[in-house]
């Protein structure tokens, strides 16, 4: 890893404002994760108790006709249509999208997480619980399940937020959208001051976004890495590491959204462009990347096979 290449990433304000922001919502995807499995346990429980013919011994009669794809799901058994409606009554945006595609509802009956799913985005089939999940994952769970008693505004400005983290083309955001961050994050947090994990993550947020990054070029007397003006170290690696995290995060938005609207339109062009440029000029980042970009670049030859193959041409005739 170079060094140098981490010192000039950190010299541009913006980006490094992008870094600490991201960092922030790793903080809150870690100190939700513990919180959130619990209480989708007791949720599980609660449905289970006021509707017991969802219980383990109902079973889907149907098997893979029971298989939900995207946002469309038409339950071929009573037990899965039963379990639907009771989800569909417990949320929050039931007339809107529901992302049933996440979810395996034969395991309805025995696995809470399996039921938790359909409260959250797309892309989320594999997850086995909460560890497994990024930040928005989780406060879309919380937004969206009516188990949850939080102040859904303030839940929905965190995720807005996420959301220009990942969709900004250039990975930067100015000081001043950083400390409008901050307000609304911790906001958010002040809604959970009974869970001291959650209370723990404030305390480091606010040190982190109040926080400037020195990088040190190494000497015999010296640390690599970044310090915040509290003394709280960050090695080199640990900034990296929160790099490659933000920006695997970031890929994964863009092969979504080219996979879900099934061509990938301009603009995702210009953002992979954009990151492909970035990763370019920065080999430390590139190198455990290149599975993530090769993904992508494969799902764009995928989209492009039906425009080179036009209706009714057929084969040249080989000579004889």
């Amino acid at each position: 890893m170079v060094l140098s290449e981490l010192a000039a990433r950190l010299n541009c304000t913006e980006y490094k404002n992008w870094v600490k922001a991201g960092h922030c919502l790793l903080l809150l995807r870690g100190c939700l994760q513990g919180f959130v499995a619990r209480e989708v346990l007791a949720f599980h429980r609660g449905l289970l108790a006021a509707t017991p013919s969802l219980g383990p011994r109902a079973a889907c009669r149907s098997g893979s006709r029971c298989s939900p794809r995207a946002r469309q799901f038409q339950p071929q058994c009573q037990v899965c249509a039963e379990w639907k409606r009771e989800i569909l009554k417990h949320h929050t945006n039931r007339n809107g999208d529901v992302h049933w595609g996440n979810c395996q509802p034969r395991r309805w009956p025995v696995d809470a997480w399996e039921v938790a799913k359909a409260f959250m985005p797309r892309g989320l089939t594999d997850k086995t619980g909460p560890e497994e999940c990024d930040a928005v994952a989780l406060l879309s769970l919380i937004n969206s399940c009516d188990h949850f008693t939080v102040d859904r505004k303030k839940v929905t400005e965190v995720i807005k937020c996420r959301n220009e983290i990942m969709h900004s083309s250039e990975m930067k955001v100015s000081s001043l959208w950083l400390r409008d961050f901050q307000m609304k994050i911790q906001n958010f947090l002040n809604e959970f001051k009974n869970i001291p994990e959650i209370v723990a993550a404030y305390t480091r947020i606010e040190q982190l976004l109040t926080s400037d990054w020195a990088v040190h070029i190494p000497a015999e007397d010296q640390r690599d890495g970044c310090e915040y003006e509290t003394g709280v170290y960050l090695s080199e690696s640990q900034v990296n590491e929160i790099e490659m995290e933000l920006l695997k995060e970031k890929l994964q938005e863009i092969y979504l959204q080219a996979q879900e609207q099934h061509v990938l339109p301009e603009e995702i062009l210009n953002q992979l462009e954009v990151v492909k440029e970035f990763l370019r000029n920065n080999e430390d980042l590139r190198n455990g990347l290149i599975e993530d970009i090769q993904k992508l670049d494969s799902l764009h030859l995928q989209h492009q096979k039906p425009d080179s193959e036009e209706p009714g041409a057929q084969a040249p005739k080989e000579k004889s």
